[in-house]
């Protein structure tokens, strides 16, 4: 920008004398300005016609260099590839391995479900669209950076044409001025002292020369003035270029490997999570186990301490036993007694029987 700003201040505030000021050329220059006012023949119309015309050719063909090189860039692809980054980078959810899945509270299936291998697949997936993107850019990036040089050379191109339209241009207009202070007056002269219509014309001639000539210098000027404009377009066009070029070398060397790193990050909190988990099951387990076993250990302990209290037979069970066994002898003597006493009776009974028997039989006898 540096150059440009030079460039208009050199053209700002000041005559056109000023710009175009043979004074401050160089010595070359000034032997380049003569060659090209010698080269000038009066009243060659071609001449004229051809006055300037490579250094115009020179901006034309430098002006529809810059305009295809322009079109086969297009800077909105960079800008798609850099969008499809984002994008790519956003579909990675990382906070996906710190939530947690509603399956996962779902008994068996809950199993089955792992977000960190269902993530390092998707991850691995993405991270190959990027590195495929990744070297995208770095093509691009290459082509920009080739452009960038390129634009300085068209800068320089430029700035040459600049000069040698410069040159033209003042000797241009000292050619013209000689014409008007030197040639014309002295033809003027003759044709006013001669009389010659001839020589009228040759003063006619000359002034459509010199107004041909002067046309011809305006239109260098313009060409000029193009040139001056192309100079800051170019250094706009190469801005935007190195500004994509940075914004590329930022994605590749920190925006993905940021990305990257933070995956990583993501992937060791979660594995860090998983194992915290995993702890605290544990400990929950152990917990519930050292107090089951605290009151198995505690309910056992009081009955062992119970039993071993206890003698081998209740004195509970001894009064029973010993009431029963009582009122068993009792019952025992109860019924022996009354079978004795029912067998007595019985006795008795068979003498009866045997005494009424005989006495039957002595009576029959008699």
């Amino acid at each position: 920008m540096d150059e440009i700003n030079s460039l208009v201040k050199n053209e700002t505030g000041l005559t056109e004398e000023k710009i175009y000021a043979y004074d401050k050329l160089s010595e070359e220059d000034k032997k380049q300005v003569e060659l090209i006012m010698n080269d000038v023949k009066v009243g060659d119309s071609n001449g004229v016609i051809q006055y300037g015309v490579g250094a115009q050719s020179d901006i034309a063909n430098f002006s529809d260099k810059m305009l295809e090189d322009v079109r086969a860039k297009d800077s909105g692809y960079v800008g798609d590839i850099l969008t499809d980054l984002m994008v790519k980078v956003k579909d990675t959810d990382v906070n996906g391995l710190i939530k947690e899945d509603p399956l996962e509270n779902i008994p068996i299936i809950g199993k089955l479900v792992d977000k960190t291998k269902k993530f390092l697949s998707k991850y691995q997936k993405v991270e190959n669209q990027i590195d495929e993107i990744t070297e995208k850019l770095d093509k691009e990036r290459m082509i920009l950076l080739k452009d960038v040089v390129m634009f300085d050379n068209l800068f320089e191109k430029n700035t040459e044409c600049i000069h040698n339209l410069d040159l033209y241009i003042i000797a241009g207009n000292r050619k013209i001025e000689e014409l008007k202070t030197k040639d014309l007056p002295e033809l003027e002269a003759k044709a006013n002292q001669s009389g010659d219509p001839l020589d009228a014309q040759k003063v006619a001639d000359m002034h459509d020369f010199i107004d041909r000539f002067e046309k011809k210098v305006h239109d260098l000027k313009l060409t000029r003035t193009v040139a001056i404009q192309t100079a800051p377009q170019i250094r706009f066009i190469q801005s935007g270029n190195k500004a994509l070029v940075d914004k590329i070398q930022s994605s590749i060397l920190n925006t993905i490997p940021l990305w990257k790193s933070q995956i990583t990050l993501a992937l060791g909190i979660a594995k860090q999570k998983g194992a915290l988990d995993l702890q605290k099951q544990v400990t929950e387990t152990t917990n519930e186990l050292l107090k089951k076993n605290s009151e198995m250990l505690k309910t056992n302990t009081i009955e062992i301490a119970k039993e071993n209290e206890k003698g081998i037979v209740e004195i509970e069970t001894l009064k029973k036993v010993n009431d029963d066994l009582i009122t068993t002898i009792e019952e025992t003597i109860k019924i022996s007694e009354e079978g004795r006493a029912k067998r007595k009776e019985v006795e008795n009974e068979l003498v009866n029987i045997e005494n009424d028997l005989k006495n039957k039989l002595t009576i029959a006898k008699k």
